[in-house]
């Protein structure tokens, strides 16, 4: 079994040695168990740790016990997160070899059980770096009060490596210089959603399709459940377009992307055009297609998961770093469970590891 150093060996200590009871090590791991076996907050850990102790002390030095609520609680307010996040970091590498021709997508969650308590704090907002292909979170930074994801985006994609990969970020990351960062400092390809916030680029690519209409296109349906959605997707190469007509200002612009999109819910439907820019020269319309779906994967299996799987809006820790450092344990937790091949769900998962020692440890290790 993976111990306690091999997944938390990085992370550093805020506390004065001579005080500690318990090491770092054995908080986080029994921390992070109880996230795997359906346990969501400090009381949880110490039962954990109580009615599993003699398994546990297989791996850990228990000679001072399980430690407190009250313990976990402390350490997990004044850990580092950027610590602590070296471990998520590694654990996704560890699973996942290069993001080289792979598909990352940034996005970020609030945390709705941590409400603001003071004027000006708009509550934790986490922008997370998610590669779909493999369900495997790679990086996440933290949006900062009186801040918003403009922001926050380059400062996360300086702390990845993207060499090689499809960055694909919704609306509010569709600005000049984030695209130049990707190309140019990150190596990576781009790909932006396009929406009215950026007046001028939308009327032109609006424009360009409108008075171009490409004859090649594919077509996406998906049918099932009581829904039914049809995505037509047509590009245009801005090399074929008149220089009068160019979209100027934008780093490795290369494609501009149309996403026609017909939805019908048990009888209702509902309709939406959608632009993208990227900065890639792929003349099959499919692979656009698959990229626009592919961007919806961080809300399918991160968001969702830590919301419905883990029950992170119910959590009302707050105070201090505990949010954040609680949010990164259920992010390595949802990256284990995720790699077990199996035909259970999720949250079946997280039930057979509360009671089986063994399906556990091939969660863990």
């Amino acid at each position: 079994m993976n111990t306690p150093t091999t997944i938390f060996s990085g992370v550093e200590d805020p506390r004065q040695e001579w005080r500690c009871l318990h090491p770092l090590e054995n908080i986080l791991f029994i921390a992070l168990a109880t996230m795997i076996c359906n346990g969501e907050d400090f009381e949880d850990m110490v039962i954990f740790g109580e009615q599993n102790y003699e398994w546990l002390a297989e791996c850990l030095d228990l000679s001072n016990g399980i430690p407190s609520h009250d313990t976990f609680n402390r350490v997990l307010q004044r850990l580092r997160p950027d610590s602590l996040l070296n471990s998520l970091k590694e654990d996704g590498q560890q699973l996942l070899d290069v993001v080289n021709e792979k598909q990352v997508i940034l996005d970020g969650k609030k945390l709705r059980g941590v409400s603001p308590n003071q004027k000006g704090n708009k509550g934790l907002y986490i922008l997370s770096a998610w590669v779909g292909e493999n369900n495997i979170c790679i990086g996440q930074q933290k949006v900062k009060n009186k801040s918003n994801e403009i922001t926050a985006i380059p400062e996360l994609l300086d702390s990845i490596e993207l060499a090689g990969a499809t960055v694909s970020i919704d609306a509010i990351g569709c600005q000049r210089e984030i695209a130049q960062k990707i190309t140019q400092d990150c190596d990576a390809q781009y790909f932006l959603s396009l929406k009215k916030n950026q007046r001028n680029s939308y009327q032109i690519v609006e424009d360009a399709f409108r008075f171009h209409n490409p004859s090649k296109f594919d077509l996406m349906i998906e049918d099932g459940h009581g829904r039914k959605e049809e995505r037509k997707c047509t590009i245009i190469s801005m090399a074929s377009l008149p220089e009068e007509e160019q979209l100027t200002g934008w780093e490795g612009l290369k494609t501009i992307v149309k996403i026609e999109s017909n939805r019908n819910v048990k009888g209702k439907e509902s309709k939406q055009v959608r632009f993208y820019m990227s900065s890639e020269e792929i003349s099959d319309p499919k692979y656009y297609n698959l990229l626009a779906r592919g961007h919806w994967s961080i809300e399918n299996q991160l968001h969702w998961h830590l919301d419905v799987t883990f029950n992170e809006d119910a959590c009302r820790a707050r105070k201090d770093h505990s949010a954040e450092n609680l949010n990164i344990l259920r992010k390595i937790a949802l990256q284990r469970i995720s790699r077990m091949d199996d035909k259970l769900s999720k949250k079946k998962r997280r039930y057979k590891a509360s009671m089986d020692h063994n399906y556990l440890i091939s969660i863990i290790s």
